[in-house]
């Protein structure tokens, strides 16, 4: 297996929306509305950042990007000391500074660096809707002032999406592109140290390419979001049966090539990040906290890292139906599971694994995460037959899953992967298996760890 490139060593990372640091309203999760409604959002007091639970879970996934950011922060005001706690006019919400000193010891806490966007709603604006910005000057002194650091930021989130009338939408790329230099201008001259991500538009933008190439020689990476489809919050009309088709599988690749093109055309060499993504926009489909949603979670991860993406942030860690822990438990999901084994399993060097696709059947092949010579095998099988996988040498196996395959609790070598009574985390081990074939059982996710496979380029 030849090493066919490499990935962020923050590669799997995770978003917490910014409302969820204020409070607000948020999609509300299905479980509380059994029957469609006409209002989809529901109020959520601020995530519990300090919860000992959600520490220690995000830790697990650490070293990873915490992103903080979500169409909310595009109208969030971060208040003066003695500010009310109201928002001033042309802003939406509050974001106090008790909140953000939370959110940055949450990050030193879990190992998670993080990423954000600023505000750009009207009340940031001046009488001619030039953009001002006092409020990002604010955020960022105030978090280098209590030790905190934000290592990436987007000037906004999503430029050619406007929600509830209160988003810039970049239909102007003109006033866009002049409020971005004014962005880029803050940045470069008085916290260097940040690196600059654009243009975060959402799929395959028509205005993308206009507003990267406005922006060439100012950012540091392209950066993206992406969704598969909507849910049925936002009129989505998707069905479970179509989650694993690989129509809707390689639509990550399809979306991926675009934003590699416009790289290629207006930032050789630079970066990609992937810095908002789950099965489904509008807090996820009904069926994406079940295992259902994982072999997209992980075919996602493995096409990307193959594709030249560095980096990709999962919304959210705990928020909606797409969250990978629950939110008002803070109990894993299936993805969280899956998660954890790329973690531990998957290393930072991309492996081509040599075998042809077949119907129904990914592979996906790092070195081996801590084990010099060693390699991980991931492979997914979507398909409705069973397939065998010969394998040269001994191995260990770590296969997930499910009595069905859209329940919300997942199987790790036949045992239930739980929380213990303590609040810890199971033991994640793998079964020896020796040489020869390895039976792949339909609607079935196996890692494969081969520590002695002596590969050079994973030495």
């Amino acid at each position: 297996m030849v090493r066919i490139g490499t990935i962020d060593k923050r590669f799997q990372s995770y978003n917490i929306e910014m409302v969820e640091v204020t409070g607000g309203r948020f999609w509300k999760p299905y479980d509380s509305q059994s029957q469609p409604q006409s209002d989809h959002f529901e109020y959520r007091p601020p995530i519990d950042l300090a919860n000992p639970k959600l520490r220690g879970l995000a830790s697990a996934l650490a070293p990873a990007y915490l992103r903080v950011s979500g169409s909310w922060a595009n109208a969030t005001y971060f208040a003066d000391p003695d500010s009310a706690s109201r928002p001033p006019a042309g802003f939406d919400g509050v974001l106090s500074r008790e909140q953000w000193q939370g959110l940055v010891d949450f990050s030193k806490a879990v190992g998670a660096e993080i990423v954000t966007s600023f505000a750009v709603s009207p009340g940031t604006r001046d009488a001619a809707g030039i953009w001002s910005p006092d409020q990002a000057r604010r955020l960022l002194t105030y978090t280098r002032a209590i030790g905190g650091r934000i290592v990436a930021a987007e000037f906004m989130n999503e430029p050619n999406i406007a929600v509830n009338g209160r988003s810039a939408a970049s239909s102007d790329v003109a006033s866009y592109t002049r409020d971005f230099r004014a962005f880029v201008a803050l940045v470069k001259e008085s916290f260097p140290e940040i690196l600059i991500l654009a243009p975060g538009t959402a799929g395959e933008a028509a205005s993308a390419s206009e507003l990267v190439a406005s922006a060439v020689g100012s950012f540091d990476a392209i950066s993206y979001h992406y969704y598969g489809t909507v849910s049925e919050r936002c009129s989505g009309r998707s069905l479970p049966a179509e989650a694993h088709s690989e129509q809707r599988l390689a639509q990550t690749d399809r979306t991926l090539a675009f934003y590699r093109s416009l790289r290629d055309t207006f930032a050789p060499g630079k970066p990609i990040w992937l810095t908002e993504t789950a099965e489904a926009a509008c807090g996820g489909n009904r069926w994406d906290a079940t295992f259902l949603d994982t072999f997209r979670y992980l075919d996602q991860l493995g096409r990307l890292a193959a594709g030249g993406v560095e980096v990709v942030m999962h919304n959210t860690l705990a928020a909606s139906d797409y969250g990978l822990l629950d939110e008002r438990t803070f109990e894993p999901r299936p993805n969280f599971w899956s998660a954890l084994l790329w973690r531990r399993l998957m290393g930072d060097v991309v492996l081509d694994p040599g075998v042809p696709v077949t119907t129904g059947l990914r592979l996906y092949a790092h070195c081996q995460r801590g084990v010099p010579g060693g390699i991980s095998v991931l492979i997914i099988n979507v398909g409705e037959a069973s397939h065998a996988v010969i394998l040269p040498v001994t191995a260990e196996r770590y296969e997930l899953q499910a009595t069905r395959v859209q329940d919300k609790g997942v199987l790790l070598n036949g045992v239930p992967l739980q929380m213990g009574p303590r609040g810890d985390l199971p033991p994640i081990a793998g079964l020896p298996i020796v040489a020869g074939a390895s039976a792949i059982a339909p609607a079935t996710i196996v890692f494969l760890t081969v520590p002695k496979a002596a590969n050079k380029a994973c030495q």
